[in-house]
């Protein structure tokens, strides 16, 4: 039953039909909840009830959805209504592959580009263990973006390889749907063991592809037939005609590469589609174009190729005098400037990375419901993709391949495909501040704000030590590693006691305690090749010569660009360049990211605050009239403190001395704050009065990063957490009392890291963040001294903040939904109920914190959130900068 335009799917609005298929009818739809455009593949209700099309139908939801490629088709999502079912995918834009075939053969550079994007599509799906058994042209769209595959409705799982063995060696196994014996595909791309009815495993996929580019540069089918038995037959005992025979001129490479993927027996052709992909990309970059000797050609051919060959002598010539043209000296040094925009409803965040290949840029972004996360760019593309399963990751950074990307997020040095895929940890990096990645699979970084740099393997294990802090200056912490191309050494930043004072660069090693210091009073600096040093210095970005034999800078700088941002949180340049000559930077300028709101528990907003920055940190006075609130610079250099008067609609600049501000509380009476300040060196904590009227006193001078979390409702204990180097940074709960000897104690002694602490109204009680598991949750245990312990979230928490009778205690999620927990004290017990969501949008995430506060009756929200629909600010893509250095 075909659907007309105007009915509706759930959410969705069918607008036009875009084709119909073997496993259901296809069309073009409007989802009215996010104003997009999608596709909406629907199993007409005349064959919903064969259980066998009707599994295969879901079959292809769970596979779609498994998948995260670049050249994949998304799957949004999956529905039932009226006895339809029907997926929701991405409406992509473009040709079909068997479209453009009707025009003709397609150019060797375009083969090859297709060709090596298909191979890296089917290679996450083969190794998620998905074969999808009916590639084909009409399977295949071309898009502005390249190439994407569809339709995996004949898909089924693959048999996965033992570990060291080859495909052909794993064991048959019978499909629920399609038993032995039963053709499914499309016959004129089939492989032989697939038109036999036989168990296929990833290697026919491979025999398809080879059909496809077959047909792509011939503009001939490689099996014909004039019935589906002569076609089988032909795929079963003949051999394509030879590719040189019809196109003379194509490379001998690409003819080999395409009839192994054309064998018959599968363990003459290739064995994996990374390896198609591989040889596709090594013949595209012109590695070889003999490297294979080309099939004999009839002798009614001869003239042709002997035209072919004169032609291509001529067009050789040409390209030869062409190149020497184009190497001439250029008479400019023209440096080209390109900004890119963040998605829509996002911004950009803490860090982003340039592919050492300098085709990608991985970047972290926020979006409008606060949701903070990983996104790949191809930089041949106007659109970027999200990274599954990276929530809160910052500071990303690349494997030398290109292959992988490393960040840190949830406490962890974590990893990820750079396809997209199953996340995995490394280490534990409570609040990561940089890392770098070398060919011998060694990531060195930081895993704290304060302290040394470690080492630890990209498969895990236990980080070792590789720098030591220099106490006769002063040194609190070293950061942003940057691997030399010896992948011994490494380039890192130190930073000493004066906050006001730029960093010093280094270079250190692995193998031994040598330091040699580079550049003095700048930012981090990254190498890249041919042999410079790029810094920054007073928002001026710069290059300089390194001689990587003695690990010195020589000559001058040489500037190249102008009005360069830092990323002040993390204390980086906000610079990165990849070996293929691409750099990329922010600048400064442009209105907040975020914007400042009052709302209802519901997430109704009632207020919109002004701000000159970017929020940070926020917390209600204990009266609720008021509202504290740090704010990051456009610039990024300066940290300030305001102060709301909520009720009066008036704000104030509270007076500090300079430094970043994070954390701070208000005492029990509202008179003053304690707050971290970085204005003598290290994050420590010091007491402000609100009216100004006193310098800020240092509490508690410490060599650890200390930072308070709240105050004791009787004014006796201050809460704060302490991040000891001496631990790689595991932050830990710490009591500062202000009667007696002011000796500050461990809340809880614990190999894991604990923070947050937040204390009950009545005092008896503390909530606090745990990372016991592989995910922070909300625990509450007895005050001052802990006696017992309840966990109150389940599915990971943080931020945990209490109503003023202290019957409930408010968190936020990892990915920032607030929920509510009622809690009912008893004589040294607590009785803990389930936790229920009271937002329906998310507030915004800051690393590892939500940005949120409650008032003290618990009926209003204060939060940042990132604006929705403006302009974000973006990052500027140098390209040609090297045009500029002095020769």
């Amino acid at each position: 039953m075909s659907l007309v335009p105007g009915t509706h799917l759930g959410p969705y609005e069918i607008q036009s039909p875009l084709g119909t298929g073997g496993m259901g009818e296809v069309y073009r739809a409007r989802d009215l909840r996010l104003e997009r455009t999608v596709a909406i593949k629907i199993l007409p209700k005349d064959v919903s009830d064969d259980p066998v099309r009707k599994q295969r139908f879901e079959r292809e939801a769970k596979t779609i959805s498994s998948l995260n490629h670049p050249h994949i088709c998304v799957l949004y999502d999956v529905g039932h209504q009226d006895g339809i079912d029907y997926l929701v995918m991405e409406c992509v834009e473009g040709e079909s592959l068997a479209k453009r075939l009707e025009k003709g053969p397609l150019p060797v550079d375009q083969v090859l580009k297709y060709g090596g994007q298909i191979a890296s599509a089917l290679d996450i799906a083969h190794r998620r263990g998905v074969i999808h058994r009916d590639l084909k042209p009409g399977n295949i769209m071309l898009t502005s973006t390249g190439a994407k595959l569809l339709d995996f409705g004949l898909a089924k799982p693959a048999p996965l390889p033992a570990s060291g063995a080859t495909l052909s060696a794993v064991g048959m196994r019978s499909s629920p749907v399609t038993e032995e014996g039963s053709i499914v595909g499309t016959f004129q791309y089939m492989s032989p063991e697939q038109v036999e009815g036989k168990e296929v495993d990833a290697r026919s996929d491979l025999f398809s592809v080879g059909a496809v580019l077959y047909e792509m540069l011939t503009g001939k089918r490689a099996f014909e037939g004039k019935s589906q038995f002569s076609v089988a037959s032909a795929i079963l005992e003949r051999e394509p005609t030879a590719i040189s025979s019809i196109k003379p001129l194509t490379p001998p490479a690409l003819d080999h590469a395409v009839r192994r993927c054309l064998a018959k027996d599968p363990d003459d052709r290739w064995q994996n589609s990374r390896d198609l992909a591989g040889e596709l990309k090594w013949i595209a970059e012109g590695s070889s174009q003999s490297a294979f000797p080309v099939s004999r050609a009839p002798r009614g051919k001869l003239r042709e190729i002997l035209l072919g060959s004169l032609a291509a002598t001529f067009a050789l010539a040409a390209l030869l005098l062409g190149y020497g043209y184009l190497r001439r000296p250029p008479t400019q040094s023209p440096l080209l400037a390109t900004s890119l925009l963040p998605p829509e409803n996002t911004a950009f965040d803490t860090g982003y990375a340039l592919s050492p290949d300098g085709t990608r840029l991985v970047f972290s972004a926020r979006s409008v419901e606060g949701k903070l996360s990983l996104w790949l760019r191809h930089l041949d593309s106007l659109v970027a993709q999200e990274l599954s399963n990276t929530d809160g990751a910052i500071l990303p950074f690349w494997s030398p391949d290109s292959q992988w990307i490393a960040f840190f997020a949830g406490g962890k040095l974590r990893k990820i495909p750079a396809v997209g895929g199953d996340v995995q940890s490394i280490c534990d990096a409570p609040i990561g501040r940089g890392g770098s990645w070398n060919s011998r699979g060694v990531i060195v970084f930081a895993p704290s704000i304060s302290g040394p740099l470690f080492r630890v393997s990209v498969n895990g294990g236990t980080p070792v030590q590789v720098t030591q802090l220099d106490s006769s200056t002063g040194e609190i912490m070293h950061r942003h590693p940057n691997f030399l191309p010896d992948g011994e050494h490494f380039l890192y930043v130190a930073r000493q006691t004066s906050d006001s004072k730029p960093h010093d660069v280094y270079v250190g090693s692995l193998n031994s305690a040598m330091r040699t210091k580079v550049l003095q009073e700048t930012s981090d600096a990254k190498y890249v090749a041919p042999g410079y040093l790029l810094f920054v210095s007073k928002s001026t970005l710069y290059a300089q010569r390194f001689d990587l034999q003695t690990l010195r800078v020589t000559g001058e700088s040489t500037p190249l660009a102008s009005n360069v941002a830092p990323i002040s949180a993390v204390r980086w340049s906000g610079v990165d360049v990849s070996p293929a000559g691409v750099l990329v930077y922010r600048s400064n300028g442009g209105a907040p990211d975020t914007e400042l709101v009052t709302m209802e528990p519901s997430g109704q907003v009632v207020t919109t605050l002004a701000t000159e920055g970017d929020v940070a940190n926020l917390r209600f006075s204990p009266d609720g009239r008021k509202l504290a609130v740090s704010q990051t610079s456009i610039s990024g250099e300066v940290t300030s403190v305001w102060l709301y008067d909520l009720a009066h609609d008036l704000q104030s600049r509270l007076p500090l001395e300079p430094g970043v501000r994070s954390n701070f509380v208000w005492a029990p009476d509202g008179s003053q704050l304690a707050l971290t300040s970085s204005s003598t060196g290290n994050f420590n904590i010091y007491l402000k009065s609100i009216n100004g009227s006193t310098e800020e006193k240092p509490l508690h001078p410490s060599e650890d990063d200390e930072r308070p979390q709240s105050w004791s409702p009787d004014g006796k204990y201050l809460v704060f957490d302490r991040r000891p180097t001496s631990r790689q940074g595991m932050s830990e709960i710490q009591i500062y009392p202000f009667d007696g000897d002011h000796k500050t104690y461990s809340l809880l002694n614990a190999a894991y890291a604990n923070s947050d602490g937040q204390v009950s109204p009545d005092g008896h009680w503390i909530a606090f963040v745990t990372s016991q598991t592989s995910r922070s949750e909300v625990y509450i245990s007895n005050f001052p001294k802990p006696t017992g312990k309840w966990q109150i979230s389940s599915t990971g928490g943080q931020t945990p903040r209490w109503r003023r009778d202290g019957k409930v205690l408010f968190y936020a999620t990892q990915d920032g939904m607030l929920m509510a927990v009622e809690v009912t004290p008893g004589k040294g017990d607590l009785a803990v109920g389930a936790s229920k969501p009271i937002s329906q949008k998310p507030v915004a995430l800051r690393g590892w914190n939500a940005i949120y506060d409650v008032s003290p009756d618990g009926q209003r929200f204060a939060a940042a959130r990132v604006k929705k629909g403006s302009l974000h600010a973006p990052l500027t893509l140098l390209s040609n900068w090297t045009h500029a250095l002095r020769p």
